[in-house]
């Protein structure tokens, strides 16, 4: 691009769909190349192309070298928060480096290299972060299981990545208990084909792990020898189209789906993200509220805000209950965050807890300008109940694990657009984003369909799936030929705005009309009584599927439950017509979620069908699969598991 970037989203995006080489290379500049890209894009790589074919970099020196040897050395890289141990440990960049140079040069003594893999094990923990970008340096690949996997999901992911070594720590620790994570690597190594050369373990006072001699090194003490013997590792030139990691969708099962992420489109997209979609200039404070074993922990936790120059604050406890409703607003205030980046259950959670928003009061967020929401559907009326608690913006954006960064947003950095609650906004730059038919016909505004994204997608998104590019183009790419599928469903209004109503499994068929679950939560989840809610589509013999609404009442509601339930009932009936033909509402005590917060709607809807189901791993508590089927039991429906 020969002219200055345009300062408004409707050209912004123009430019990207209409110059896609000039937009991409200009974003590229951003950051440090040993060999800069001279073009951005080419189609006749990969699946469906691969981006700045001919550039070379290292990830790991962009996001801490570059900062750790220049002004920034001092400033914070990373404030780890823990509420569950009651410490507070701030690295400065150039402590991080050393860090990192030090673990790096120990992978390399224990046989890693370019190309091997690494899985990491752990808990939101510095090391955690350490290790990831000490694969980054070597050029190894690592792939992050969420900290706490039960044995037979890691064992899978270890098989499939066939790592050469594993980086663990022996215990996570929540706010009522200690998981012990060693024992459930040793059992997922038992269970894998696949076996490590060798394992580093973290010790935490709160769990000391038994050691397997000859396979396992103490991480504390295998890192002050290799300080002590001045091994340590420079970063290696990769190219662009180089993994940088493996991440596993959550909740498969089978042999998992391993989404690949390069390093060089991934540094431009997410460099790009900060200052046009979030808004933060380096230097300041990000707070990213996830878990680094998902898609926004490695993007938002870890590579973003250190590419950017910012200080990431990673967050080793829950929304509520560590130790209250206002614990987001604490590290907020404390460390001066400029932006919150977390998912709309927990702003659920926090509501339901503070329905008034008291503890805001107690902390003085001066510096905090914007909360951003992603991960699920984000209910207008929670969107505008933080709206008002906190009197400044929140941004719903929608992304996916393949995407690795927003496919639509608010760009408060570039223009902040009206919000529509309900809606994510509008595509990012590269997104060519329609919403089509069975038939993959484009629908008029305002109809629902799936959304799909004409190829390429842009920089960042995931080039494949590991070790199969066969299964990509299954699993993504046939539906629509010339699209990426999203398997979500929406519609696009009449002035671009985008709204997610759920994944296309989540669109029920009701006597021949095609309904959305989303949108029938929207309705409820407005009700003044309700803090969280869920929809299913359950069998049924006349109509093939009948809608069922879960809820869960605010804290401190004293009104009878049934009464809520028959009001809720009415205010569907009333804003989305008979034709959904919702007649059933529960209330419940909870709704089952795994340990990131996502319902598993999907569980609830076999247990109501009276199917049989498999636990699923990342549950955060089995006993509330109970419940939910007592609760259906109670109503003469399916059977309790």
């Amino acid at each position: 691009m020969t002219n200055a970037a345009p300062r408004r989203y409707a050209d912004l995006h123009a430019a990207s769909l209409a110059d896609r080489d000039g937009f991409w290379l200009a974003a590229a500049r951003a950051i440090d190349w040993d060999a800069p890209p001279t073009r951005a894009f080419d189609p006749d790589q990969g699946v469906y192309g691969r981006w700045f074919p001919d550039g070379r970099l290292n990830v790991c020196r962009n996001a801490v070298d570059r900062h750790a040897e220049g002004p920034r050395g001092d400033q914070a890289a990373i404030i780890h928060d823990s509420p569950v141990t009651g410490t507070t440990r701030t690295v400065t960049y150039r402590a991080l480096k050393d860090e990192v140079e030090v673990l790096a040069g120990l992978l390399a003594d224990l046989g890693v290299g370019r190309g091997d893999r690494v899985v990491v094990y752990m808990p939101m923990v510095p090391e955690a972060l350490f290790g990831m970008l000490a694969c980054a340096r070597i050029g190894a690949i690592h792939s992050v299981v969420f900290g706490g996997f039960a044995a037979n999901e890691l064992a899978a992911r270890i098989e499939d990545a066939a790592p050469k070594v594993i980086l663990a720590a022996s215990c996570g620790i929540e706010p009522a208990r200690v998981v012990a994570y060693k024992p459930l690597l040793d059992a997922a190594i038992a269970r894998s084909a696949h076996k490590p050369d060798a394992c580093l373990i973290l010790q935490r006072p709160q769990a000391v792990a038994a050691m397997t001699e000859g396979r396992d090194h103490d991480w504390a003490e295998a890192t002050d020898r290799a300080r002590a013997a001045g091994r340590r590792a420079a970063s290696v030139s990769m190219a662009a189209t180089d993994p940088l990691y493996i991440l596993y969708t959550s909740g498969t099962t089978g042999r998992p789906k391993g989404v690949v992420r390069d390093g060089g489109g991934y540094s431009v997209a997410l460099t790009w993200s900060m200052t046009h979609l979030y808004g933060v200039a380096p230097g300041e404070v990000y707070f990213c509220a996830s878990d680094i074993g998902w898609v926004v922990g490695h993007s938002y936790i870890v590579y973003a805000p250190l590419l950017h120059g910012c200080t990431t604050v990673l967050y080793e406890g829950k929304p509520v209950g560590t130790p209250d409703a206002g614990a987001f607003w604490r590290v907020v205030a404390e460390h001066g965050a400029a932006t919150l980046f977390t998912a709309p259950t927990a702003l659920r959670a926090i509501k339901k807890e503070d329905p008034r928003a008291e503890t805001i009061a107690d902390y003085d967020l001066s510096r905090f300008r914007a909360l951003f929401l992603a991960g699920e559907r984000a209910d207008p009326d929670s969107v505008a109940w933080a709206e008002r608690a906190l009197d400044r913006p929140v941004i719903d954006h929608w992304w996916q694990t393949e995407t690795g960064w927003a496919i639509a947003g608010n760009p408060i950095g570039v223009e902040r657009l009206p919000v529509k609650y309900g809606s994510t906004t509008k595509p990012m730059p590269g997104y060519d984003l329609h919403v089509l038919d069975e038939a993959g016909q484009p629908v008029p505004p305002g109809t629902m369909g799936t959304i799909a994204l004409k190829l390429p997608l842009p920089p960042g998104c995931l080039p494949t799936l590991w070790g199969s590019d066969e299964r990509f183009r299954a699993s993504y790419l046939t539906t629509y030929p010339g699209y990426y599928d999203t398997s979500d469903a929406g519609v696009v209004d009449a002035e671009g705005y985008v709204t997610v109503l759920g994944r296309t499994d989540d669109i029920i068929n009701v006597a021949g009309h095609r309904l959305s679950t989303g949108g029938m939560e929207a309705v409820l989840a407005s009700h003044p009584d309700v803090a969280e809610c869920a929809v299913i589509g359950i069998r049924d013999a006349l109509k093939g599927e009948a809608p069922c609404g879960f809820v869960v009442l605010k804290s401190g509601v004293a009104r009878e439950a049934g009464m809520v339930e028959r009001e809720l009932v009415a205010k569907v009936r009333d804003e989305i017509g008979p034709v959904a033909a919702f007649k059933l509402a529960l209330t419940v005590n909870r709704l089952p979620k795994t340990r990131s917060g996502k319902i598993l709607r999907g569980t609830m809807k076999r247990i109501a069908d009276g199917e049989d189901f498999a636990m699923p791993p990342t549950i955060e508590d089995p006993a509330v699969l109970d419940e939910i089927g007592a609760s259906l039991k109670e109503r003469g429906i399916g059977s309790a598991p």
